[in-house]
């Protein structure tokens, strides 16, 4: 295979329902849309992880966390390392020694050590969860190009529990739209897509150019335009926002409580779907400057494309924002489209895949041997539509905290999920029968057949992984009989059959 150009094109936190290609009619998305007319979507694409640096760092390694051990965003770190170990192995520095430019305009969120610049990538360091409006690069671009300050009113926040102001959720931004902060990571990329560009026609030299916005991640601060383009009354409040927490682990609803979800009214909440969508669409629309620019450069014929997320985002499901120690599709299931040139397009693939899964594919468009990317498989056999392809039938997930430790494992195949929640109750979904998730059908004893089978066969699979969280699984769940020492002592003959 020649090797490809890569786009890769990144959001945060961003929920699959606020796009028209995965059935929202209302959804203003025509360029992320038309990706997916000429590209492949995905409908079961999942995050390794609903949490952004550990996500991010996955896609990096190839590596799933309980691998690569960076487990936490630093900002609200719970005593994880905070940084990937020297040596470790990324894409981006095989791309670089495979002979890539190798860019990274936008959100970094993968150390505090180490920048993007110290694993292969050009481009200005914008480390950080949110926006970082005060950033030099940025004030410069104002600067340069006459355009007014950063400033909100409008703010929407709720009441913590002890009473004081909840997390800002949303504001209403007083810039034009070439002044914000989305439209400026654009233009940088277009700006470093052209270098890429003049030096593939000079050189021969194949570039991968990742554009990673902050949004829509909450805060929503958007302009104008598109803090009211949907009308509030419009919106329909997600199914779940009927979430009781009967049954459901406790931290659940501490989190709700966090989140401040009870302290304002539905109309709030609408408001709050309102302007995510047209944060969404303001991000859409930067993106079809960046595809634009792609086409009027002729890189499009040799040029592939993703679009993806390091994980979702609740926006009131389950009476939640922002994500957390919740496994629901929400914030784990997520928008992947994958446009490689000469591959068939208008495909949609059912296959459970994974964030972890572009690591591989984006080595293999480069002409690299994946095998490093040990927990990714290369997307490249679903894209070209291939019939027969052999697939895992179900996907794996973790989660290792955010504010505190709380770990959990989750397995889903085609109808049901588990969650494992050691210092907590477990939990079971039936999504053909409850796609949104209301019912923990773990108690219940006609699931007892369906409940032994999932948590067997979760265990087999985190033991093949060499994920140690069997361990707890051996001794307090029924998993079948074992074939070594469950003890880890060595010394006792009579517990290898368990």
């Amino acid at each position: 295979m020649n090797q490809r150009n890569v786009l890769f094109l990144m959001t945060d936190q961003h929920r699959t329902d606020t796009l028209g290609a995965y059935g929202n009619p209302m959804a203003a998305t025509p360029n992320l849309d038309e990706l997916a007319a000429t590209g492949t979507r995905f409908d079961r694409w999942y995050t390794p992880t609903a949490i952004c640096t550990p996500a991010r760092a996955s896609l990096l390694t190839g590596q799933a966390p309980f691998r690569h051990k960076l487990l936490a965003n630093y900002e609200r770190n719970v005593g994880y390392i905070e940084d990937l170990p020297e040596g470790q192995f990324t894409f981006s520095e095989a791309l670089r020694a495979r002979g890539y430019n190798c860019g990274l305009i936008g959100k970094w969120h993968v150390g505090t050590q180490k920048s993007a610049g110290d694993f292969g990538f050009d481009g200005p360091d914008l480390p950080g969860w949110h926006n970082p409006v005060d950033h030099p690069d940025y004030l410069t671009y104002l600067a340069d190009n006459d355009l007014p300050p950063y400033e909100i009113s409008d703010r929407i926040r709720g009441t913590l529990p002890n009473g004081g102001p909840g997390n800002l959720l949303a504001a209403r931004l007083h810039q034009p739209v070439e002044a914000t902060f989305e439209h400026y990571l654009a233009t940088r990329a277009i700006e470093m897509m052209e270098r890429y560009a003049a030096d593939a026609r000079e050189h021969d030299k194949p570039f991968f150019l990742e554009l990673s916005f902050f949004g829509p991640h909450l805060p929503y601060i958007i302009p104008d335009e598109y803090f009211d383009m949907f009308d509030p009354q419009e919106v329909p409040l997600p199914r779940s926002v009927a979430e009781t927490f009967h049954g459901k682990p406790p931290v659940q609803q501490n989190y709700s409580a966090h989140w401040t979800f009870d302290t304002m009214p539905l109309e709030t909440t609408r408001k709050l779907i309102a302007v995510y969508w047209g944060y969404v669409a303001l991000i859409d629309h930067e993106i079809g400057r960046v595809l634009g620019a792609m086409r009027r450069l002729g890189l499009a014929d040799d040029t592939a494309v993703f679009f993806t997320c390091d994980h979702g985002e609740f926006t009131g499901s389950h009476r939640l924002h922002d994500k957390g120690p919740a496994m629901y599709e929400d914030i784990y299931r997520t928008p992947g489209i994958v446009r490689v040139p000469g591959e068939p397009g208008g495909v949609v693939r059912s296959e459970f895949v994974s964030l972890l899964d572009c690591t591989a594919t984006i080595l293999e468009l480069a002409g690299i041997d994946p095998e490093p990317a040990v927990d990714s498989r290369s997307l490249l056999p679903l894209v070209s539509d291939e019939d027969g392809v052999e697939w895992p039938e179900e996907i794996v997930c973790e989660f290792h905290g955010h504010h505190f430790p709380y770990p959990q494992r989750m397995l889903r195949t085609d109808r049901y999920k588990l969650v494992v929640n050691p210092d907590s109750v477990n939990e079971l979904y039936d999504l053909e029968a409850d796609p949104d998730e209301l019912i923990n059908r773990y108690p219940h004893p006609e699931m007892a057949e369906v409940r032994a089978g999932l948590m067997r066969r979760l265990y087999d699979l985190l033991r093949e992984r060499g994920d140690n969280f069997y361990h707890w699984m051996t001794s307090m769940y029924e998993v079948g009989e074992v074939a070594y020492d469950p003890t880890l002592s060595g010394l006792d003959e009579d517990s290898y059959q368990r």
